[in-house]
């Protein structure tokens, strides 16, 4: 199993071009991605979706 230092800024570099859904691992999460994607007129993550799952997407 790969070390991963949560601490650790190094330990994220590999996730700077990943995708959301590449990230979760959780089936009811990626399942609300996928519907709010397709529903999303602009592609981007809606407010509702950030606050159910407590997340930030960040620029």
């Amino acid at each position: 199993m790969p070390e991963f230092d949560w601490r650790s800024p190094d330990s994220y570099k590999s996730l700077e071009d990943a995708e959301i859904a590449d990230i979760a691992c959780n089936a009811d999460y990626r399942r609300d991605y996928e519907a709010m994607i397709a529903s999303s007129p602009d592609g981007q993550a809606t407010a509702e979706f950030r606050r159910r799952w407590g997340i930030c997407f960040r620029p």
